[in-house]
């Protein structure tokens, strides 16, 4: 891919993406999206078209880890296993996966706090790919409900406020949502 925004200051490009494509080949057809910890940002690369998008996220504000239970955003090589909210509006939000019909104001102040961790306008489910990292007993991702999904705390994009999920922008997720399939490779990484 030409002209590559530097995805980890620690990890040579097209090392990475290359060790990726190998080792995941299943999950790498056509999308692959890396989640930089550090940075706060999401990658889509179009492998097709050679192409790739930069999306602000929120990680956990709890830093990283896998237990069930610690509020933090799992590390390493995960897939899209559902999607939810094919049509759904910009704001609309979720419990349990299911559509409430409620439509929440997206806040736009860097310290504006919602009184509810809402999912909102899509979900795309990870599950985990690496046994003992982020797959089975109490680091399984899928099982902790660990989410790519939009916020209505807009503002806080860019830093570290969810509780374990990748939070993103409410169009910037229906943009996202709308390119990849699941079994798309997400590769989440510290910096």
């Amino acid at each position: 891919m030409s002209q590559q925004p530097i995805f980890s200051n620690q990890l040579d490009n097209q090392e990475l993406l290359d060790r990726l494509l190998t080792d995941y080949p299943n999950y790498t057809q056509s999308f692959l999206l890396l989640v930089n910890i550090k940075q706060q940002l999401l990658y889509s690369l179009d492998i097709q078209n050679n192409n790739c998008n930069s999306y602000p996220i929120s990680s956990a504000s709890n830093g990283t880890g896998s237990q069930n239970g610690s509020g933090k955003t799992p590390l390493g090589a995960h897939f899209i296993r559902e999607k939810f909210g094919d049509n759904s509006k910009i704001g609309s939000t979720f419990k349990g996966r299911q559509e409430t019909g409620n439509i929440v104001e997206i806040l736009l102040g860097a310290n504006e706090q919602s009184t509810d961790d809402n999912i909102t306008t899509r979900i795309m489910w990870l599950s985990g790919l690496e046994e003992n990292r982020n797959k089975g007993s109490d680091v399984d991702s899928y099982s902790r409900y660990i989410y790519i999904h939009g916020t209505d705390e807009e503002g806080r994009l860019g830093t570290p406020a969810s509780h374990g999920c990748i939070r993103m922008g409410n169009s910037d997720i229906v943009e996202l949502y709308s390119q990849v399939l699941t079994n798309t490779l997400v590769y989440i990484f510290k910096e």
